[in-house]
């Protein structure tokens, strides 16, 4: 091993870390299930991408959606358009429509349909994409279905991103924070413990945090430090909430139109910010 990659070990260990301390919803009790190295690996693939991206995300709570997820997504295509490539967000209403004016946006069909598998056929014959990253979307579980962190059934209001997911022949990356999201099948057995309906949908590279947003930025952290520049400086977490409240977002956790993520205010992801930044040496 080289001094390089030991260096970049490091510090993809010490943001996979970070990410998970405060273990919210039990991911700092089933990191173990990953391979260190996976904030890296998932990292080295999106700087190898030069041409689109699709960016799923939008967990649907009640009629609208969580601020979790779209934060994350925002910074990971602000990230990716920095460095050449082509960032697509892949979402369903009512957040497609909040965000087409300002992103490039996919708008999968929301409920129940039986063109779901055609409807992502299409999608990945429309855009070819080089890799897929999935932040806090809703996974289907075993039997099929949807469920929030209560176990309640959200199925008629969420959007199948799944079936990108499976049918692409690109790399996929996943990020979730409580098991109920795309990409957690693959540490099943860790999950079992965890009081949820948990997701069955894989993904190659799983990154877990407290707050899904959270790990959107920890890979945005570990590409700046590939790339030798700091893409998580110019992102704004309080004026990107804002953004998302005045089109109707709520907090996932209290389901209310607040400037907070899982309930944590605004100032707990700009610290989360920083801390990144300073693992990453672009801060002191």
């Amino acid at each position: 091993m080289t001094q390089e990659q030991a260096k970049l070990d490091i510090i993809s260990e010490a943001i996979e870390n970070v990410l998970v301390e405060r273990n919210l919803r039990g991911m700092k009790s089933v990191q173990p299930a990953l391979s260190p190295g996976y904030v890296l690996r998932a990292a080295k693939w999106m700087q190898a991408c030069t041409g689109t991206v699709l960016i799923g995300t939008g967990f649907p709570v009640v009629d609208t959606f969580e601020t979790d997820g779209p934060v994350g997504a925002i910074s990971l295509y602000n990230a990716m358009k920095a460095i050449g490539a082509n960032p697509v967000l892949v979402c369903g209403a009512p957040l497609s429509t909040a965000l087409k004016e300002d992103f490039l946006v996919h708008e999968i069909q929301v409920g129940e349909h039986e063109g779901r598998e055609e409807e992502a056929a299409d999608a990945l014959k429309q855009f070819q994409p080089e890799l897929i990253i999935s932040i806090e979307r809703p996974g289907q579980a075993a039997d099929g279905g949807y469920y929030n962190m209560r176990g309640e059934s959200i199925s008629p209001r969420a959007a199948c991103f799944d079936s990108i997911m499976r049918q692409s022949t690109c790399k996929t990356i996943a990020i979730g924070d409580g098991g109920n999201e795309i990409g957690m099948g693959n540490i099943s057995e860790a999950l079992r413990d965890l009081d949820i309906v948990p997701a069955a949908t894989e993904c190659d590279e799983l990154i877990v945090a407290d707050v899904s947003n959270w790990g959107g930025h920890g890979l945005v952290a570990m590409l700046s430090v590939l790339q030798n520049q700091d893409l998580l400086e110019p992102f704004d977490n309080l004026e990107c909430l804002q953004y998302l409240s005045a089109r109707g977002s709520v907090d996932g956790v209290t389901r209310e139109n607040t400037l907070t993520e899982d309930s944590l205010p605004a100032d707990e992801g700009v610290k989360l910010l920083l801390e990144l930044r300073r693992l990453t040496g672009f801060s002191a």
